[in-house]
C-alpha cells in the first residue's frame, strides 16, 4: 500500500466513474483499475463496486476512505515541513466559525511567531466543515459553539469524529443592529420586537442545519430571514436592510463592528458555548499552543 494508491482510491471516490478519475489523475483507465486491483488484493477487500453505471464505494470501502483521507493529510503536512525545498517555511491550517475574536487571536499568534516565511490558512466556514477539517487533520484546531438546542447532537458528533471539545466561554444572547436602526438605542430586546426585521444568518447548507447552527435561538421561525456564508455580506445586509443577526455580543479587537454596530440583550435566553476542537490525544503543535493561548485572553 502507497500514498499514491491511497491518493487514487480519494480522487476515485469523488468520480462518478474510473474513465472520469483516470482522466483527473492523468493515468490510463486500465493501470488506474490495476493499482486498485492491487491494493484491494493487497488489503483482501473490495473498496468499490463496479457496473455498468459506474463506480461506488462498498461498505469497507467507505470505512476504508476515512483512514485514507487521514493518511494523506498527514503526509501532506510531513511533505510540507520537510520535503519543501524551502524547509524553513512554516505551515499552519486552521477552521473556525465565523468569530471576530478567533481571527484576532490568530492574528496575535502570527505578529509573536514572526516566523521568517510562513503559509497559513484560517478557514471560516460551516459547522460541519470545521468538524470534518479537524476529524481529517485538514487543521490541527477548530473553534465552534453549541447551544442547548444542539448540545446533543453536537456532542454526537465529537463521539464519532473522536474529536476533544475545551469550552473557552459562555456567551449570553445577543442581537446586532446597525447604529441606524430604529431599535439601536435600546437597552434590552426580544424577539418579538425584531420581527418585522429580517435576520441574517450564516448558511450551514446541511440537511441537519437547524443542529449545526452557530448561532442561539436557531430553533426560532423568522417571518424574513437571509442566508449568507461570508461575513462582510451579512454586515452590508444587516446595515442596508435595517437586519440583525443574533450573536454573543463580543465585538473585541473589531472596530469596524464597533464603528457601525450595536449589540443589545435579548430577552429570550439560549447561552452560547464557544470553545476548540482538536483531535483525541494529539499532541498540539507549537503553534497550536501559542493559538490556544492568546484565545485564553478573550475570556
Amino acid at each position: 500500500m502507497t500514498i499514491l494508491q491511497l491518493k487514487y482510491v480519494i480522487a476515485i471516490s469523488a468520480s462518478t466513474s474510473m474513465r472520469e478519475a483516470s482522466g483527473k489523475l492523468y493515468i490510463s483507465q486500465p493501470a488506474l483499475s490495476a493499482t486498485i486491483g492491487d491494493l484491494e488484493d493487497e488489503l483482501g477487500i473490495r473498496i468499490f463496486e463496479r457496473n455498468n453505471k459506474g463506480i461506488k464505494l462498498t461498505e469497507e470501502g467507505n470505512e476504508f476512505l476515512k483512514y485514507a483521507k487521514q493518511a494523506v493529510s498527514q503526509y501532506e503536512l510531513l511533505e510540507n515541513k520537510y520535503l519543501k525545498s524551502d524547509d524553513s517555511k512554516e505551515y499552519y491550517t486552521i477552521a473556525m466559525q465565523h468569530y471576530v475574536f478567533a481571527v484576532h487571536a490568530f492574528v496575535d499568534t502570527v505578529l509573536k511567531r514572526k516566523a521568517k516565511n510562513f503559509s497559513y490558512l484560517i478557514k471560516e466556514t460551516r459547522t460541519d466543515e470545521v468538524l470534518l477539517n479537524v476529524r481529517d487533520y485538514k487543521s490541527e484546531i477548530g473553534i465552534l459553539s453549541y447551544s442547548e438546542s444542539n448540545k446533543n447532537i453536537i456532542y454526537k458528533l465529537f463521539r464519532e469524529y473522536e474529536l476533544d471539545f475545551t469550552p473557552l466561554l459562555v456567551c449570553d444572547t445577543y442581537a446586532y443592529l446597525s447604529k441606524t436602526h430604529p431599535l439601536a438605542n435600546n437597552t434590552e430586546l426580544s424577539v418579538e420586537q425584531l420581527r418585522e426585521y429580517p435576520c441574517v444568518t450564516f448558511d450551514q447548507t446541511s440537511e441537519t442545519e437547524f443542529y449545526l447552527s452557530e448561532e442561539a435561538l436557531s430553533g426560532y421561525v423568522f417571518d424574513k430571514i437571509i442566508r449568507s456564508n461570508d461575513r462582510a455580506t451579512s454586515c452590508e445586509m444587516i446595515s442596508m436592510l435595517n437586519g440583525f443577526a443574533i450573536g454573543t455580543g463580543i465585538m473585541i479587537g473589531s472596530n469596524a463592528l464597533k464603528d457601525s454596530f450595536v449589540s443589545i440583550k435579548l430577552k429570550e435566553e439560549d447561552p452560547l458555548t464557544i470553545g476548540y476542537i482538536v483531535k483525541k490525544n494529539h499532541v498540539l503543535s507549537e503553534f497550536g499552543k501559542q493559538y490556544l493561548s492568546e484565545l485564553e485572553k478573550y475570556k
